[in-house]
């Protein structure tokens, strides 16, 4: 292990894997699909997805996962993903990822992203894992052995059911005048001052008096029914 994070401290490492699994395990619960993909190396989100559908433990329960061909990914997820569905990026960081990961909220998606070289930004995804500064991690063997980790300690999580509830919901920062939050969604569809944006919670109608003309593929922060403005995709 200290081999393997020669550059990062194993304590915060150990720890971002183990939320990650406990974040993966209760989506499996809840019926969700694990979407892979590697742009440039679609071979890791083939390896991530046979690990999870085909287990070599023997007692170790198949779970749902798919490889993304090493394409458009955005719009495969947009078409085939259902909000509660997770994502794994194996990838460097990348522009394009970044860009999908904006969209994967308004999806409704938990995100995983493990990757090596210059590190992003802590807030591209739900679960950052970034294991090594090194580029020449993605091809040395580290990757492997960090989604195997996250492979092993989601099913670590299957073994303890408690783990799997999911604890009370809180809620994040609200209006204080009508108690609704800033939600992000892309539009499906736009007429006159109304679209119709797919969100975390379903399809929805919503005025854009305040924005202006938007169009299909947009993302529009929303609150109280109103895009309030459109976010850089």
């Amino acid at each position: 292990m200290s081999q393997w994070l020669d550059d990062q401290p194993v304590a915060v490492v150990s720890a971002e894997l183990a939320f990650a699994a406990l974040a993966l395990a209760r989506r499996f619960a809840d019926g969700a699909t694990l979407w892979c993909w590697s742009p440039g190396a679609p071979e890791h989100a083939q390896h991530v997805a046979v690990e999870f559908v085909h287990p070599v433990i023997v007692g170790t329960r198949a779970l749902p996962a798919v490889a993304v061909a090493d394409g458009d990914a955005t719009a495969t997820l947009r078409t085939m993903a259902r909000a509660g569905d997770a994502l794994v990026v194996v990838s460097s960081g990348d522009a394009a990822v970044s860009g999908l990961l904006k969209r994967t909220e308004a999806w409704g998606m938990t995100t995983i992203w493990m990757g090596c070289g210059p590190r992003p930004e802590a807030s591209s995804a739900d679960h950052l894992l970034w294991l090594s500064d090194d580029p020449q991690a993605r091809h040395d063997g580290r990757l492997v052995l960090g989604y195997h980790l996250l492979w092993e300690l989601t099913h670590v999580c299957f073994e303890h059911p408690g783990l799997l509830r999911e604890p009370s919901a809180t809620e994040g920062p609200t209006c204080t005048t009508c108690s609704d939050e800033g939600r992000m969604g892309e539009v499906v569809t736009s007429q006159g001052d109304d679209a119709t944006v797919r969100t975390a919670c379903g399809i929805e109608t919503v005025t854009t008096l305040l924005v202006g003309p938007v169009a299909p593929g947009d993302l529009v922060l929303l609150h109280a029914g109103t895009a309030i403005t459109v976010v850089d995709g």
